[in-house]
Formats: structure tokens, C-alpha cells, sequence
């Protein structure tokens, strides 16, 4: 089954819109990128305007920035200490934006979307 980003086929008064095309590629989603604590792993789609986007499967690695130095170090990623999107992610180690992730460093809250950016951005919390 695709996910549509298309507009509702139900009015805000619950009548029904008439089907005047069919779905366009430009419209349809994909399911999360659930990225999770591996060796690097990344995925290229191409997306309109062929552009591409990268998305991250799996990554150990992330750019932590160090607020008192005011410089960027790269961390080797442990282990999820929290995740705000959703309290069985910590679990499986699955990263998202806001997540808190225990890095050689230090505890880092991720600035990125790694589903959509293709990289892992955090701030020294």
C-alpha cells in the first residue's frame, strides 16, 4: 500500500471530493527510516527535482558539537539514554531528532534528522 501526501479524500464537512487524476509519484511518502546504533549503512533516493536524498539505515558515528570549546569532535556512538519520539526506541537503539545519546564524550541530544539528512548532528548536553 502507498502513502499518499495527496489531500484528504474527505471534506472538513465529511462530504467526499470528486477523483479528478490518479496518484502522482511527487505525492507519495515512504515509511520511517528507522535508524539505528551499527556500522554505517545508507540508502540514496532520488526525489523530485532529481535531487537525491540520503537516508542513514544504521550509523555509530555521529558530529558532536562541544559548546564550552565552541568546536565540532567526532564521537563514537554507545548507546540511547533517551528518545522523546517514542519510549520503545531507546530500547531498540533507534535514533531520531531530540534523542539523548551516550557518546565517548559525553550524554549528546541529536540536532539532525538522520532518516533525512544522512548524517548524525548532536550538541554536548
Amino acid at each position: 500500500m502507498t502513502k499518499s501526501q495527496f489531500r484528504s479524500r474527505r471534506k472538513s464537512s465529511g462530504g467526499r471530493y470528486r477523483e479528478y487524476r490518479k496518484k502522482k509519484l511527487h505525492e507519495l511518502g515512504s515509511d520511517p527510516t528507522l535508524t539505528k546504533i551499527e556500522n554505517k549503512r545508507e540508502m540514496v533516493k532520488r526525489i523530485r527535482g532529481r535531487n537525491y536524498k540520503v537516508s542513514l539505515l544504521s550509523i555509530n558515528i555521529a558530529n558532536v558539537y562541544d559548546p564550552k570549546e565552541k568546536k565540532y569532535k567526532k564521537a563514537n556512538i554507545m548507546t540511547v539514554v533517551d528518545n522523546p519520539a517514542n519510549r520503545n526506541y531507546v530500547r531498540r537503539n533507534i535514533i531520531t531528532k531530540g534523542t539523548i545519546i551516550e557518546t565517548n564524550l559525553g550524554k549528546a541530544r541529536v540536532t539532525s534528522r538522520p532518516g533525512q539528512e544522512g548524517m548524525v548532528n548532536a550538541v554536548l548536553v
